[in-house]
C-alpha cells in the first residue's frame, strides 16, 4: 500500500488496529482492490469469516454521508449491496461487505448476446426493485439545474479544453438550441430512484451460490429523476457497446417487466425507446466531458481513451431525430467525420 499523506497513513493504521478484535481482521492482508474516477479507492482485507472491504475517501475531497444514506436505501428496497460495518466519519474511512471480485463487466462477451441476456435480466430485476421503492424529497432532484450542469462538461472539457474549440457564436447557439431540447424532453420523464451510474462494472456478480442478486456499488450519487435514465446507462454503457437489436431487446423486457410492476413507463413502447435515447444522450454528452476532465485534470488518461465510443453514441442519437440535425453537424465537424460545411472554429 503507498499513501501519499504519512499523517493519513499512520490514522489509518490506528483506525484498523481498532477494529481488528471485533471484526476478526487480518490488518497485514490489506492490498488495493480498485480505485475509481473520484478520489475514492477501495482496499481488500482479509478477515476470519472472508474478506472485507475498507473505503479510503479523504474528507476534503469526498462526503460519505450520501454513500451511507443510499446503501441503506437499496437495502430496504431489497437490492444487494454493502452492509455498512465501520465508519470513521471525520476520517473518510469505512468498512465494507465485501460483495465479490467477479464484476458483471468481466464476465460478459461482447461477441456473445445470447450468453449476456440472463445477466441483463437480473440487472432488470434489481432496477425494477430500486425504481419501486421511489419516494419524493427523499433523495436530491435531477432537476433543471444539473441536467444543465452536467451538459456543460460538454462544451468546457471536451470541446474547449480537450479539443480547443472556441465556444462561441455559431457553436454556442447549436449547443444552447439542443440542450434546451434535451433538458426538455427529459423532465418531462416521470421521476423515480435514479442509480446514475447504473452499468455492468458497478454490478457484482455474487461470491455465493445462494444469492441469486447481482450486487450494486457506486450508487453513492443517487437522485430521484428520470425513470429513462438508469437504462440508458445500463445499455450504453460506457465501456461496452452493443448492437442496437440487443439493446432494443433488453429495452423491450425492462419496459414490459416495469409495466407490469406498476412504473410510470410511457405505455407505447415507441415514445418510451424515444425518451431513453434522449436521456443518453444527455449522459454521452456529460461522460465525454467527464472523461476529457479526468485526463487534462485528474491525470487519469485512460478514461478518454473509451470516448469515441461516446461520440459514436452522440452520432447514434442526433442523426436519428431531425431537430438534432445541427448538433449532428457540429459533433461530426470538431471530430472530422465530415466534411466541414457551416462552422468556423476558432482556436483557444
Amino acid at each position: 500500500m503507498t499513501w501519499a499523506d504519512p499523517a493519513r497513513a499512520a490514522a489509518f493504521q490506528r483506525w484498523l488496529a481498532g477494529l481488528a478484535d471485533t471484526h476478526q481482521l487480518d490488518v497485514a492482508s490489506v492490498r488495493l482492490a480498485s480505485a475509481d474516477a473520484s478520489f475514492r479507492r477501495y482496499l481488500r482485507i482479509d478477515a476470519a469469516a472472508g474478506s472485507r472491504i475498507v473505503m479510503d475517501a479523504p474528507p476534503d475531497k469526498e462526503d460519505c454521508r450520501p454513500f451511507v444514506r443510499v446503501a441503506q436505501l437499496m437495502r430496504d428496497a431489497g437490492l444487494h449491496v454493502p452492509r455498512v460495518l465501520a465508519w470513521d466519519e471525520p476520517q473518510g474511512f469505512m468498512l465494507l461487505d465485501d460483495l465479490g471480485r467477479q464484476t458483471m463487466m468481466d464476465v460478459l462477451d461482447p461477441a456473445d448476446a445470447q450468453a449476456a441476456q440472463p445477466l441483463y435480466l437480473r440487472a432488470i430485476d434489481a432496477l425494477i426493485a430500486w425504481q419501486l421503492a421511489s419516494r419524493p424529497g427523499t433523495l436530491p432532484a435531477y432537476d433543471e439545474a444539473l441536467l444543465r450542469r452536467e451538459l456543460s462538461l460538454f462544451p468546457d472539457w471536451y470541446l474547449a479544453r480537450h479539443r480547443g474549440i472556441a465556444v462561441e457564436g455559431t457553436v454556442r447557439d447549436t449547443l444552447d438550441q439542443a440542450f434546451g431540447l434535451i433538458v426538455q424532453s427529459n423532465l418531462a420523464a416521470p421521476a423515480v430512484y435514479v442509480h446514475r451510474d447504473f452499468m455492468p462494472r458497478n454490478l457484482m456478480l455474487p461470491g455465493a451460490a445462494d444469492e441469486p442478486r447481482l450486487g450494486v456499488l457506486d450508487f453513492q450519487d443517487a437522485v430521484h429523476g428520470p425513470i429513462t435514465y438508469d437504462i440508458a446507462s445500463l445499455m450504453r454503457d460506457a465501456f461496452l457497446s452493443w448492437d442496437e437489436e440487443v439493446v432494443l431487446d433488453v429495452t423491450v423486457r425492462y419496459w414490459q417487466k416495469a409495466l407490469k410492476a406498476g412504473l410510470p413507463v410511457d405505455p407505447d413502447f415507441g415514445e418510451f425507446y424515444r425518451a431513453v435515447e434522449w436521456m443518453g444522450l444527455q449522459r454521452h454528452l456529460k461522460v465525454a466531458g467527464i472523461f476529457a476532465r479526468l485526463t487534462l485534470r485528474d491525470g487519469k488518461p485512460k478514461y478518454l481513451a473509451d470516448a469515441p465510443r461516446f461520440i459514436g453514441y452522440i452520432r447514434a442519437t442526433a442523426s436519428r431525430y431531425r431537430p438534432l440535425a445541427p448538433l449532428l453537424q457540429l459533433v461530426d465537424q470538431v471530430e472530422g467525420t465530415q466534411a466541414a460545411t457551416g462552422y468556423a472554429f476558432g482556436r483557444v
